[in-house]
């Protein structure tokens, strides 16, 4: 960014020092950034009341290095955070729709001598910087993040958020029996392999889950500190953990050599470290040995079951496992062009390993982010879900993953309820830290109408996994479905302060403003969602679905027509179209929908027992014939 001016930038309660990197509160209060959320504040200050687009900030902040838009957006949410704004509040930093962003408040630039700036506050931190940073001083400064839109997926794991556990609270007096595993990185910026690193990652969270008695944060929380600047301190009090394990890689040939160190977040104390020159198919024994070596520092120990899983090996080929990292790399990502090429890295995994489970689950899990997400009809993408799913469980019946694939199918797809319960039941039996399986859980119960033990096992859910946007969006989801949609919104809320671009939690908004009778903010919630997710039918339709309630019945119109002309060439959810014909009064013409909705298995047909925009429907027999199909109704 250049050599910052000896200037002091004044807004609010607000001071920004561009020759000390320092941002300051009120008397004196230091507040603490990492350099680049620094950087994005102050070229904002500098450009106060111009709109800045994306690109030019991101070519400033980032000048020497590629990185994806959700490195900025991230940003974005941090300084929001820390300088206290709320959703919908733009005191500061207002965000121009496909645009950027601009500095709204008033700004005042002083010289620094006009006003000094102490170095550091009293009881604080100055600005984070490489050279200050500890565990960073030797690492590169270049920085990439793979990012993607998140679809409307349950799997959408890789939630995109900054959170800060408690403000306050005391990691050195934390239980040790919770840790997070973050991304390995390279020795030498230029040799990253990300999927190699995100690997290793995921498999020692595997292995370190197998004691019931830690906590073990998941990939989906962890994944987005991958950046080489990351201080592993910070990602630790982020994530709300007692202690941490990193570690780098660096590949030559055919060896590879691993290191790992156990720090303790309180207070940064090493508690154990090694280092492993192997060959590169020697890799499973490394992290064999990483993973025991950890146990016993935090000084668990294990059942013999316990032993066995920590032991157990998913497969013995190491060309298999990585083709599965670099399928899940991809997949994770969550938009249709990388989950297909995940899908054939899977592929590729399974020609080699053919008794590999995991990328029967991956490839699972592609197909049905595809249905959920109105990319490809359910009756396309949920046959080859459901083969993969079951075939994963047939290899390795023991494999909690497995069970909570199999679940997805028979609730999402095969409508049978008992089935879907007995899956995800296993898969805690199995591991009994495992969130996705109590968020998954959690769902099954709200769509049955079991509310209060939804609500119980997706809290539990967001305990194990407070940074899961998907988690915190559907536990406000459930709230509402529940009834209690005054609670909805706060959750919805705090999750915002997570990350405002989650197009999820604004389309939950959108229904539950709607319920409430706020139709300009269920409208403006709607227009966001589907801005944020690329026009997403579900979002439109829900836009539609709120005009027409509010009485604007032409613009709702205008809203179906748009929709019609978009399935000339793309597919849009049968479902999409009934929900606003049935706002419009057309009762008949939505039922005929949800008949085609019905016989495409369209996975939304879930939500039918529970979900207000039907109410007016619940003594139709039509409908009733409908729930009856389904199994939601005896």
């Amino acid at each position: 960014m250049g050599e910052p001016q000896a200037h002091i930038y004044e807004f609010g309660n607000f001071r920004v020092s561009a020759a000390k990197r320092l941002l300051l509160k009120g008397e004196g209060e230091t507040i603490p950034l990492m350099p680049k959320a620094f950087d994005t504040l102050l070229y904002l200050v500098e450009h106060h009341g111009k709109l800045i687009e994306k690109d030019e900030l991101m070519a400033a902040i980032w000048a020497d290095t590629i990185v994806e838009e959700n490195n900025l957006t991230q940003n974005i949410s941090i300084l929001r955070r820390v300088l206290g704004e709320k959703h919908g509040d733009n005191r500061f930093i207002a965000t121009v729709p496909g645009h950027g962003y601009k500095f709204v408040a008033e700004v005042r630039k002083i010289d620094a001598a006009e006003k000094p700036v102490p170095l550091v506050a009293a009881g604080s931190n100055p600005v984070l910087t490489e050279s200050e940073t500890p565990k960073t001083k030797d690492r590169a400064t270049n920085r990439f993040r793979f990012a993607a839109l998140a679809a409307f997926s349950v799997f959408a794991l890789s939630s995109f958020g900054f959170f800060l556990w408690r403000e306050n609270a005391t990691f050195a007096d934390l239980p040790i029996k919770t840790i997070a595993v973050l991304p390995f990185k390279p020795l030498v910026a230029q040799d990253r392999n990300e999927a190699l690193g995100m690997g290793m990652a995921d498999t020692l969270i595997n292995k370190i889950s197998s004691s019931g008695e830690i906590i073990v944060r998941p990939l989906s929380s962890v994944r987005r500190y991958d950046a080489l600047e990351q201080d592993s301190l910070v990602a630790g009090r982020e994530l709300g953990v007692a202690s941490v394990l990193e570690g780098n890689i660096q590949t030559s040939g055919e060896r590879i050599r691993i290191s790992a160190r156990l720090i303790r977040t309180g207070d940064g104390k090493q508690l154990w470290t090694g280092q492993f020159d192997q060959h590169f198919t020697d890799m499973f024994a490394v992290q064999d040995s990483i993973s025991e070596r950890v146990l016993a520092a935090l000084a668990l120990k294990l059942s013999r079951d316990e032993q066995k899983r920590l032991m157990k090996r998913n497969t013995d080929n190491v060309e298999a496992y990585q083709l599965y990292m670099r399928g899940s790399f991809h997949a994770s990502k969550l938009i249709l062009p990388e989950a297909t090429k995940g899908i054939e890295y899977y592929r590729q995994a399974i020609a080699i390993d053919p008794n590999y489970a995991l990328p029967y689950v991956g490839l699972a899990k592609a197909y049905v982010s595809f249905s959920l997400s109105g990319d490809i009809p359910a009756n396309e993408a949920m046959p080859k879900a459901k083969a993969a799913a079951l075939r994963a469980v047939e290899l390795d019946e023991r494999l909690a993953e497995s069970q909570v694939a199999a679940g997805m199918i028979a609730f999402w797809y095969d409508w049978n309820w008992r089935e879907a319960e007995k899956r995800y039941q296993r898969a805690l039996e199995l591991d009994p830290n495992n969130a996705a399986a109590h968020y998954l859980y959690a769902h099954l119960n709200s769509n049955l109408g079991r509310h209060e033990d939804a609500i119980t096992l997706v809290k539990r859910a967001r305990e194990l996994d407070p940074l899961s946007l998907i988690t915190n969006s559907a536990e406000g989801q459930f709230l509402f479905y529940a009834g209690r949609s005054d609670e909805a919104l706060s959750r919805l809320q705090k999750t915002l302060e997570l990350y405002s671009d989650f197009w999820h939690t604004h389309l939950t908004l959108s229904n539950v403003y709607t319920e409430k009778g706020m139709f300009a903010e269920a409208v403006a919630e709607a227009d966001s969602a589907a801005n944020l997710s690329g026009g997403n039918f579900q979002a439109v339709a829900t836009r539609g679905y709120a005009l027409a309630k509010s009485g604007k019945l032409a613009e709702a119109q205008t809203v179906l027509t748009e929709l019609q002309k978009s399935s000339a060439t793309r597919y849009v959810a049968p479902y999409n179209f009934a929900i606003i014909y049935n706002a419009l009064g057309e009762t008949h013409t939505a039922l005929d929908y949800l008949e085609k909705a019905f016989a495409e298995k369209n996975v939304l047909m879930v939500f039918l027992k529970i979900d207000p925009k039907w109410n007016n429907l619940r003594n139709d027999p039509r409908y009733k014939a409908l729930l009856w199909r389904i199994g939601l109704q005896p």
